[in-house]
């Protein structure tokens, strides 16, 4: 019984430790997107805009290095209606200081495309993320991304290869 009350002790005080450096928080933003097609693109390949709207969570290892996991919507995809793709995604980024207000962000992303079946486009989407982000306060951020899809979106059975292209443009409050 003694061993099993200092084990909950010991791993209570280590979760206390852990959750000291642990923030949650919001984030919003314009999407500016566009499909990056391999070889022959298709007649109108206009850009679209969208929106991104998420949470995340911000775990700190040390004043120099966090990483933090999200949970967003985001709409991106190109112009024409068969093309505009809306997802569920979930960045893991790294977050690298470079001056005290100033963040460099980095990562992997998978997304779950959310609004159409069946329509010759993957449900899934893998891409990285490469931002910056800017403290104006402890608890308000700036930040810009680019995310470049490393998967084909289209199935492989129709010839096509395209990759998500998008500038993120954010603003976030951490609680």
């Amino acid at each position: 019984m003694k061993k099993i009350l200092l084990l909950v002790l010991v791993l209570s005080t280590s979760f206390y430790g852990f959750s000291q450096d642990t923030k949650f928080g919001v984030r919003a933003g314009l999407n500016v997107s566009n499909l990056d097609f391999d070889g022959t693109s298709l007649a109108n390949n206009d850009h679209r805009n969208g929106f991104v709207i998420g949470f995340f969570a911000e775990y700190s290892f040390s004043n120099a290095v966090s990483v933090s996991p999200e949970l967003q919507f985001s709409a991106e995809g190109a112009k024409p209606e068969p093309l505009q793709l809306d997802y569920i995604q979930m960045p893991i980024l790294f977050n690298f200081k470079l001056s005290p207000k100033m963040f460099f962000n980095i990562g992997p992303q998978v997304g779950l495309k959310i609004n159409k079946v069946d329509d010759g486009i993957r449900n899934f989407a893998y891409s990285g993320v490469g931002g910056l982000s800017y403290n104006v306060t402890p608890m308000i951020f700036i930040d810009a991304r680019y995310i470049y899809g490393v998967s084909n979106i289209f199935d492989d059975n129709l010839g096509i290869e395209a990759k998500n292209s998008t500038m993120q443009f954010g603003v976030g409050y951490k609680f």
